[in-house]
């Protein structure tokens, strides 16, 4: 069983900063992509940023510039840097990953997703 438990949501004000983390604990082989999607009320999750792990990223447009993922492998931990937060960024935000599993008969790579944090960007 592979679990990813997310932390580092609040309440923030325009313009401020907050910074999400989520941990991946398991029978873990390997980790490959891992990523950050985002949902708000009434609308489609949407995909915020994703890295490699070899550490190649991509963002969406609307974060480019503000938000910076990173990954540290030791601890099998994703992070998300969100700086000069705007209103419009207010939604749950939830990682996932693709994870290399011990398993019978033999090790898959399944995705797996966390439960979800809100980030809620207000005056």
């Amino acid at each position: 069983q592979v679990q990813l438990v997310e932390s580092g949501g609040g309440l923030v004000q325009p313009g401020g900063s907050l910074r999400l983390s989520c941990v991946v604990s398991g029978s873990i082989i390997s980790i490959n992509v891992m990523g950050w999607y985002r949902q708000a009320p009434g609308k489609e999750r949407e995909s915020v940023t994703s890295i490699t792990s070899g550490g190649s990223t991509n963002y969406a447009d609307s974060v480019k510039g503000r938000f910076t993922i990173s990954r540290d492998n030791a601890k099998n931990t994703v992070y998300l840097q969100m700086n000069s937060l705007k209103p419009e960024d207010t939604a749950v935000y939830y990682c996932n990953a693709w994870v290399w599993v011990r398993a019978s008969p033999s090790p898959r790579q399944q995705i797996y997703w966390g439960q979800g944090t809100q980030v809620t960007v207000s005056s």
